[in-house]
């Protein structure tokens, strides 16, 4: 590996699955990380493959791994992964990377067990949905904190969205959201793609607060990164 260069600012990559969460998440890292540079990488076929897979596989492991490597070589002084469905590879990976590898979800997950006792997990895809029931499970038990997680997949919402349909997307969403609520003392939306159906819900001054990973995310990170 080429000789690390210590250069102002600091270099932020972010290795991407999907296309258009780019924008959304460069407006907050400016706002969290102001004194950080971002590069972004994007490679949408580690989750079709995830998908196709049922989870992360050693091929798509090891490509990632290498996608990671390429940013450390092209100058990232950190990097982070914005695709919770590949959480637990990045959890593999991170101990062997020379600088700091972070997960999207890692802010949330936080956040959930600081909330309540009955957690409640929305995804849209199972590959997602168990790596986030995981994470908070294991923010649990590191933290001493006594909670039940229930986790809920909104059947085709994710294939509505790959269509082009973005309103019934979120309306799906929407609705899976509020019948979580019901039995839960705080919600989390385990995909980045879902925090838009927000807008669809109906006030509830007396419901669960709801979770997303990108404003937690790199606000979690702004706490860990040199400033």
């Amino acid at each position: 590996m080429p000789e690390r260069r210590h250069e102002s600012p600091n270099q932020l990559a972010m290795i991407h699955t999907v296309a258009g969460l780019i924008p959304d998440l460069e407006t907050l890292t400016r706002r969290h990380l102001p004194e950080w540079q971002v590069f972004n990488m994007l490679d949408e076929s580690l989750l079709r493959l995830t998908i196709r897979d049922g989870a992360v596989s050693a091929m798509t492991a090891r490509r990632l791994t290498g996608i990671i490597w390429s940013a450390v070589d092209a100058g990232a002084d950190a990097v982070l992964v914005t695709c919770s469905s590949l959480g637990n590879a990045v959890e593999m990976i991170a101990p062997l990377c020379p600088v700091p590898l972070l997960r999207i979800d890692a802010g949330m997950a936080q956040a959930a067990v600081a909330n309540g006792g009955r957690i409640g997990v929305l995804a849209t895809l199972q590959t997602t949905l168990t790596p986030t029931a995981d994470l908070i499970a294991a923010v649990a038990r590191e933290t001493g904190a006594s909670c039940t997680v229930t986790s809920q997949l909104v059947e085709g919402a994710f294939e509505t969205l790959q269509s082009g349909d973005r309103e019934k997307h979120d309306a799906q969403v929407a609705e899976g959201i509020a019948r979580l609520a019901r039995e839960s003392d705080v919600v989390v939306l385990a995909q980045a793609s879902m925090a838009r159906a927000l807008d669809r819900l109906e006030p509830r001054p007396n419901g669960p607060p709801v979770l997303t990973s990108p404003a937690l995310g790199i606000a979690h990170i702004a706490k860990i990164l040199p400033r």
